[in-house]
């Protein structure tokens, strides 16, 4: 039987109606397309700084092209590699439902793209809404390699709010005044931690406040009264990020491609790989203010980027700036928050919510409990002393649960899983601390230095997880942004201190909890996500249409629904990853072909 609370009840015509809506839904719409693209990797000259570096970009932009599908639509992307550097592209936030050879993590699910290679990726984006990007998932690549992906609702459908006029995707990147890969290299080589960047950027330019910077700021238009959607993401390599707009409020609309109960706020922090929309309304006097972004730097005593880029909100009706040096009127600065402005950080992200009542899994199978931090290896006997120029002569590591990963090199992960290559991986990575420790306590040095390997966490189809991710204070310290391929999942809960099994469950909401596909876990605190692994299937997913999810809410059991897969799981701070803060979870397929991953595609790269 229909139930509907209240007022809401619906007449058997009007139930029937419903029913019907729902079912066209559940099946590929009739108005779905496929968009096709054609990426080239290349080394282009960009200048910036005052400097003219050979960055490697797609199709000679940077940042790359902005893609636009509706929900339900077909991505066909054929990237031809012609760098000098072997690559990938990662569809950041897409389910990829039986699609995960086009997930992209460099030798996770495909090996990469060499010099003078191409491959094709074909992937469906369906019951996802709103802001994703993508970017390069090889080395630090995603530095100048990176793009937003925008996700209108289905045709016929529409926000979930007031239309707004215009909307304007805001990439925060980050620039080095260098090559990034010698960047990461000399690190990897020294065993100490890499050069900060020189800048952050808005759209790729880093702004007024920089070196030779101001005839390239960038402008966005807004006219008096009308109101506009940002889309903004996070594509910094290693720096969460304060974004504001001068004398403007942004109403949060949504996160990661996924609504969210609407709220006003001055000032949002991103983690990288985070994405947050925001209406902001022209309702100041018509001149020209400010967006401005800096760093949100939770770690004490570590050297970071302490610049800040700005982009332009100008009225159209604001006087022109006068020529001549000196002369023109200043677009007003906001005020930003401290770098260490943690209660800033905190109170945002406490403030996200769902739409609604959602249906959080409650009968788990699967309860994992992982650490995530830094560490340091000790200096290896034949090492010299310029390759261990860490903390007292040793080199910088992460780890999660106290294993360092080790990325593969012969295989991916998935062919091998598919293939039945062994010698590639383990699957005995631990599903809690092999060791219990104070966590944000002054911990042993003696459990400093994690153990490498290339060890992965398998899961049966459709089992329900809850992961807490416990954050170390081990070397120091900080937020760091968790993100899992292939998946959405609930944050039901975060703190600060150690995780208490017994009374911290009392602060879990269970009601309406946001969905994201990045978490940031607070400085020496922790977070609860929960999901589903149920990623080979065709099931229907969670219906994004807003009439839906207001009044059945039992359309939401239909969620995050994800393939069988391997699936890696990383801190998007890239220096984390590479340092080995990382893991995958190996999804087992289910029952038939539907549940289970598709074949790989022919053109895949060999290894």
């Amino acid at each position: 039987m229909l139930k509907i609370n209240g007022a809401a009840k619906l007449s058997i015509l009007s139930a029937l109606t419903l029913f019907f809506s729902i079912a066209i839904t559940a099946v590929p719409s009739a108005s779905a397309k496929t968009h096709y693209h054609d990426f080239v990797v290349q080394a282009t000259q960009v200048k910036r700084l005052c400097k003219t570096h050979n960055a490697i970009t797609v199709n000679g932009q940077y940042p790359g092209p902005t893609l636009e599908v509706n929900n339900g639509d077909t991505l066909v992307v054929k990237v031809v590699n012609r760098a000098q550097y072997n690559v990938t592209i990662h569809w950041h936030g897409v389910r990829q439902m039986r699609t995960g050879w086009a997930d992209g993590p460099e030798f996770v699910t495909q090996c990469p793209i060499r010099p003078g290679g191409s491959y094709t990726y074909r992937f469906t984006i369906d019951g996802q809404e709103g802001t994703l990007w993508w970017h390069a998932h090889s080395s630090w690549l995603r530095a100048t390699v990176y793009g937003a992906l925008i996700i209108y609702p289905r045709e016929g459908s529409s926000y979930p709010f007031p239309k707004p006029k215009h909307e304007t995707p805001i990439l925060l990147g980050e620039w080095w005044d260098a090559n990034p890969i010698d960047v990461v290299r000399e690190a990897t080589r020294t065993g100490g931690a890499p050069n900060i960047s020189d800048a952050f950027t808005i759209n790729g330019q880093p702004g007024d406040l920089y070196n030779c910077s101001t005839k390239d700021t960038v402008i966005v238009p807004i006219e008096s009264g009308e109101m506009n959607l940002l889309r903004v993401i996070n594509a910094a390599l290693n720096q969460e990020l304060f974004f504001t707009v001068a004398n403007h409020k942004l109403t949060v609309v949504g996160a990661d491609a996924s609504y969210l109960k609407q709220f006003t706020t001055s000032v949002i922090m991103l983690g990288p790989g985070q994405t947050t929309d925001v209406l902001i309304t022209g309702d100041q006097p018509a001149v020209r203010y400010y967006m401005a972004s800096r760093a949100y730097q939770s770690a004490q005593g570590v050297p970071f980027d302490n610049t800040t880029t700005t982009a332009i909100l100008e009225y159209k009706l604001a006087p022109c700036p006068a020529k001549g040096r000196g002369s023109a009127v200043k677009p007003l600065m906001p005020s930003l928050p401290a770098f260490n402005d943690t209660p800033t950080a905190t109170a945002f992200s406490r403030s996200l919510r769902s739409p609604r009542k959602v249906p959080v899994p409650t009968h788990i199978d699967e309860s994992l409990f992982f650490t995530v931090g830094l560490g340091l290896f000790n200096c290896p006997p034949n090492f010299k002393a310029s390759r261990c120029q860490g903390p007292n002569g040793t080199r910088f590591t992460a780890s999660m649960n106290n294993v360092s990963f080790v990325l593969p090199s012969s295989y991916s992960i998935l062919q091998a899983y598919k293939q039945g290559i062994s010698g590639v991986y383990t699957t005995d990575f631990p599903a809690k601390p092999p060791v219990q420790f104070n966590y944000t306590g002054n911990v042993s040095r003696s459990l400093w230095q994690p153990i490498r390997g290339t060890k992965v966490y398998k899961i049966k189809y459709g089992s329900r997880v809850q992961l807490v991710l416990q954050g170390t204070n081990i070397q120091t310290a900080e937020n760091h942004p968790i993100h899992i391929h292939g998946y959405d999942f609930y944050i039901i809960a975060e703190g600060f201190g150690n995780f208490n099994p017994n009374t911290d469950p009392s602060k879990f909401n269970l009601v309406d909890p946001p969905m994201r596909n990045t978490v940031a876990v607070p400085v020496n605190g922790w977070a609860v996500i929960r999901f589903v692994a149920d990623n080979p299937g065709k099931h229907p997913e969670k219906c994004q249409s807003y009439f839906h999810q207001l009044f059945i809410p039992k359309l939401l059991t239909r969620m995050i629904f994800q393939p069988a897969g391997a699936w890696i799981m990383h801190c998007h701070l890239d220096v984390h990853i590479t340092w080995g803060l990382a893991t995958v979870f190996l999804v087992e397929d289910g029952v038939g072909e539907l549940q289970s991953i598709q074949p790989p595609p022919a053109d895949l790269p060999a290894c």
